[in-house]
């Protein structure tokens, strides 16, 4: 039985570059596409894929809190982070939220295949110019490092994120 992927990005462009490397490999299926972090925290409940590649800057909800709501509540989907962003903190930040991979958009062209392979066996994978987190261990497993974010209510991270992605007062009250 092929994996379920789902493709979580706001370019359609990437999204459909994307589903056609996957399903060239014969054992993998796109079985839905997100826009946005909103959108694959609803698509994931409905659809429950094994993996879901997800961008990391998305409109309306970001990869990263997406992936933390989608990892409490779907513990077993493997998620694989894709970015152009390669710093300590972006990496850090979606370990602890539950990512299990981690590849830059310039090289997920080559490695997303081998990721999903990687992540559906248990492991972890980070592309070539990522650097690991310290909290992880040889086997690959994390080891719990407090985040200064883990301190925030789920609430209080919803309203961060309405206020990070220049939402007024009004707007954040609203919805």
């Amino acid at each position: 039985m092929p994996f379920r992927i789902l493709i979580a990005d706001d370019h359609a462009v990437i999204r459909e570059g994307l589903k056609i490397i996957l399903e060239s490999q014969g054992s993998m299926t796109v079985v839905g596409e997100a826009i946005n972090g909103r959108d694959a925290l609803e698509k994931s409940l409905a659809l429950k894929p094994d993996v879901i590649v997800m961008d990391i800057t998305m409109p309306d909800m970001n990869g990263i809190e997406a992936t933390r709501l989608i990892h409490g509540q779907l513990p077993s989907v493997r998620i694989i982070i894709l970015s152009m962003h390669h710093s300590r903190e972006h990496v850090f930040r979606a370990i602890q939220a539950g990512a299990s991979a981690y590849l830059l958009k310039e090289s997920a062209g080559t490695c997303v295949f081998a990721a999903v392979q990687t992540v559906m066996r248990g492991g972890s994978y980070f592309s070539e110019g990522v650097e690991p987190p310290p909290n992880m261990s040889q086997a690959g497993k994390k080891s719990r490092m407090p985040s200064p974010l883990e301190s925030l209510s789920q609430r209080e991270r919803e309203v961060l994120q309405l206020v990070v992605e220049g939402n007024t007062s009004a707007e954040i009250a609203e919805s």
